[in-house]
């Protein structure tokens, strides 16, 4: 197949490499390709977004000046919540959601999973989940990746799978936090196991299946994220417990920390909705400077006792 991947940063390679190392045609754009987007999707079977949350618009709007046939399958690879789309009544919308809202014909399937990049490049196995309501067009995107190094599964929960590669980052923003105030093992582990709790409830209120989040795409991503220094939303909370400020962690990441943006629209659902999210309430009052990381430690610690479910 001839694959275009919108999106060259260290996903967008990575998802590249993988699809050539299986014989496809891969075009690699982006906004500083010598190439106009119209010349790079010009005869692809699959379009892949694998860029930050901030530009799916931009790049669904042109697309759409551009004009796709129906046969052509979407493919969403970002982790995020759309900043422009909630209200009082209505969800936010998900990346796959702004795809298939433009293109209402064409097939939509979402990639999501405990994926770092880097542990790809270097030839480490990994595995992913790609999910969409088109079993068909998720079979397909399932053979353009998969590799001995590389195991991809699909599932029929687009929704869960989308949503849980989003909100754990929120979560390993609390995480880098507590590994940053050198808290241990234990109340790393907690906040993890709470952690998980509070994606299922939101994903579950969301309209997602609850067993999604045991999958790949919501437990799996969440323990690599929240483990690993590689990951940019842990890196955000480790500095941010180490006394540097927001501005100054972002200026020397690597890449988009979608956490930032996931929390800050999470908790207006969260105030619209009345859903309970103790852990992203406190990492919303850090990255806002509300509060010290001790502030929010002794937050969660000081609740209301209760039972596990």
């Amino acid at each position: 197949m001839k694959i275009t991947i919108v999106g060259a940063g260290a996903w967008g390679t990575t998802l590249a490499t993988l699809a050539r190392e299986n014989g496809h045609e891969v075009i690699l754009w982006s906004r500083s390709s010598a190439t106009s987007l119209q010349a790079a999707i010009a005869g692809s079977q699959a379009i892949v977004s694998a860029i930050s949350m901030k530009g799916v618009r931009s790049i669904v709007q042109q697309l759409q000046t551009i004009g796709l046939g129906t046969e052509t399958i979407l493919v969403s690879a970002t982790k995020g919540l759309d900043p422009n789309s909630g209200t009082a009544t209505a969800l936010p919308k998900l990346p796959s959601q702004l795809w298939q809202a433009a293109f209402p014909d064409n097939p939509v399937v979402v990639l999501s999973g405990p994926n770092l990049s880097k542990e790809i490049q270097q030839g480490l196995p990994a595995a992913t989940v790609v999910a969409s309501d088109r079993p068909a067009a998720a079979t397909q995107v399932q053979t353009l990746f998969s590799s001995p190094r590389f195991r991809v599964y699909t599932n029929d929960d687009p929704l869960g799978v989308e949503l849980g590669g989003a909100l754990k980052n929120v979560m390993a923003i609390a995480v880098g936090t507590c590994d940053g105030l050198n808290l241990g093992t234990n109340a790393k582990s907690g906040l993890i196991t709470r952690g998980l709790a509070e994606m299922i409830r939101i994903g579950v209120h969301w309209g997602a299946k609850a067993d999604t989040f045991y999958g790949l795409s919501g437990m799996g991503d969440l323990m690599a994220t929240c483990s690993s220094v590689l990951s940019r939303n842990y890196q955000v909370g480790y500095g941010l417990a180490q006394g540097q400020t927001l501005t100054e962690i972002l200026a020397h990441l690597e890449g988009t920390a979608e956490g930032v943006n996931t929390t800050q629209v999470l908790l207006q659902v969260a105030q619209h909705q009345g859903i309970e999210l103790p852990i992203a309430e406190q990492v919303y009052g850090l990255i806002q400077g509300q509060i010290t990381p001790q502030e929010a430690i002794a937050a969660l610690m000081s609740r209301v006792s209760k039972p596990e479910r």
